[in-house]
């Protein structure tokens, strides 16, 4: 069982990805000091090290979004019951879960009030005064803040919370043409924060007509594949919501020529959810494993003293290899707490996933050398300090491509082409997505849905409070044990020149009728 107190002296990760994937990641997220528990069920308390990483994240993505001149803003957390149902499909697809305000105090309130599960509604009526003329657009307003979505699925940390932090873009255009233009400058951004930062490979591609975005127009996403569980997962969207919104709240514009028109929208997200992707992706049977892009600390140093040469000794050479590190660029931290010995410090930087450690002893003093540790392969290679900074760098970068070629790797290897029906189900059972020629329809995509769902279970009720030390692993467990088996297409990849073309000769998978499309199909979270 992961012990969840800050009290723990619990350090090492003791189930195995392979064998218990929940309890697995309930360990790694907590013992690498990443969550903590909170006393209402699917709500996580985010610690340094894990808000580190998001702000790497958030730095990334925002210095690229104002380089296409967004600007940041912040919106109100309520949106009033009037608004939120005004557009009659958006609130339907989250209706579920939203969380309603209905007293103050020991009074009610005239009017229920909304917690934002998202912010179209809250933020259009606001447009639909800040937008009057051609000379008003775009418009591209940006807010990193928190929203709750109140839904009865089990929660797992990052995963699926009920609340959780991320980016919401909303802009508005005078065409078509711009608003389909940004769309996929977003979604390209949002492949560079998981390919680039967080080393992890995704599938640009566009979302079925049933999977995009509830009132939207169209979908796009990067999605990502957790190759222990043989599942995809949506790591971000960036939606053209078209006009529909601007009907509903009135966001028109005046023309050069004094015509009237209508506004085109879009909106797009990315949340806390793309590091658990990560931690799934990398991390192993020791705990995290962090790309260093990301990771809070690239470096540690671990001095070794003996009884002939004390800690202090050590330090002073060691704080003047720091602030040639620092002055580098490189994230670097001296671990110089006497009261833990070396073999418990390279356990906990061990479980936290440094990418790179660098012992230090008497005899590395002597000889003018220090030893490197790679966290991702364990490697270890004695390096002349007149070589630290360069071979610094040169490790850090050989990091960050190695942990994404090999999940690349692994997810190529995991991806299959199917075009009869006989093939679909026993490839997704190989912990595969599939990919297949598809005739695009709603109605043949609920019908493999149908297919392949087991039997329908009775509805789960709200979860029961547990014990705190039992609450991270009956919470991940409950979230991987309720997975359906049921397949559902992720994406229609933007990128099809690579797979046989498709032609009039070509048939769907499932229905028999001409294709389309190629699109990937998966058991998702």
């Amino acid at each position: 069982m992961a012990q969840k107190s800050g009290k723990s002296k619990q350090l090492g990760i003791e189930a195995q990805k392979e064998k218990n994937f929940p309890e697995w990641y309930a360990q790694v997220i907590t013992r690498s000091e990443m969550i903590d528990y909170y006393d209402i069920s699917g709500c996580y308390i985010l610690r340094p090290w894990s808000f580190a990483i998001w702000e790497t994240i958030k730095e990334f993505f925002d210095r690229e979004i104002k380089k296409l001149g967004v600007q940041n803003a912040y919106f109100p957390l309520f949106v009033s019951e009037r608004a939120l149902n005004k557009e009659k499909d958006h609130v339907e697809g989250f209706a579920p879960e939203v969380a309603w305000v209905t007293r103050s105090g020991t009074s009610n309130l005239s009017e229920p009030i909304a917690v934002r599960p998202t912010s179209e509604t809250i933020m259009y009526p606001a447009y639909s005064k800040w937008i009057r003329s051609h000379r008003d657009l775009p418009l591209k307003l940006n807010q990193w803040t928190n929203v709750v979505r109140w839904e009865f699925k089990s929660p797992t940390p990052f995963l699926r919370s009920r609340e959780f932090l991320w980016q919401e873009g909303h802009t508005a255009f005078a065409t078509e043409q711009e608003a389909g233009e940004e769309v996929l400058q977003i979604l390209e951004l949002y492949r560079r924060v998981y390919e680039e930062v967080l080393a992890v490979p995704v599938v640009k591609g566009k979302k079925s007509e049933k999977e995009k975005f509830p009132g939207g127009y169209y979908t796009t996403t990067v999605e990502a594949f957790i190759p222990t569980s043989g599942r995809g997962i949506q790591a971000a969207t960036s939606h053209c919501l078209g006009q529909n919104f601007a009907k509903m709240f009135d966001i028109s514009f005046e023309g050069d020529k004094g015509e009237k028109s209508l506004v085109w929208q879009n909106s797009w997200g990315l949340t806390t959810r793309s590091i658990g992707i990560m931690v799934m992706t990398h991390a192993d049977d020791k705990g995290l494993v962090l790309p260093p892009k990301v990771s809070p600390h690239q470096v540690v140093i671990v001095p070794i003293p003996n009884k002939d040469c004390d800690i202090n000794k050590i330090g002073q050479t060691v704080k003047t290899l720091v602030s040639q590190l620092e002055k580098a660029g490189v994230r670097v931290h001296f671990d110089d707490r006497d009261q833990y010995n070396p073999g418990w410090k390279f356990n906990h930087w061990e479980v936290k996933g440094i990418p790179l450690r660098l012992n230090m002893g008497p005899k590395d003093i002597d000889n003018q050398t220090i030893e490197f540790v790679r966290r991702d392969t364990g490697a270890k290679e004695v390096v002349p300090l007149a070589q630290l900074v360069t071979k610094v760098e040169q490790y850090l970068e050989n990091i960050q491509t190695s942990l994404f070629e090999k999940a690349k790797k692994v997810r190529d290897e995991r991806m299959a082409i199917v075009t009869q029906w006989a093939d679909f189900v026993p490839g997704l059972d190989k912990k595969s997505m599939v990919l297949t020629p598809w005739c695009d329809t709603t109605k043949c995509e609920d019908e493999v849905k149908e297919k392949t769902s087991p039997k329908k279970e009775e509805k789960k009720e709200e979860p029961k409070k547990k014990k705190e030390e039992d609450q991270g692993k009956s919470e991940a467990t409950e979230h991987f044990e309720s997975l359906t088996g049921a397949a559902k297409t992720l994406c229609k990849p933007l990128e099809q020149s690579q797979y046989p073309a498709i032609n009039h000769d070509s048939k769907c998978f499932n229905c028999g009728q001409s294709a389309k499309t190629w699109v990937l199909w998966g058991r998702s979270y």
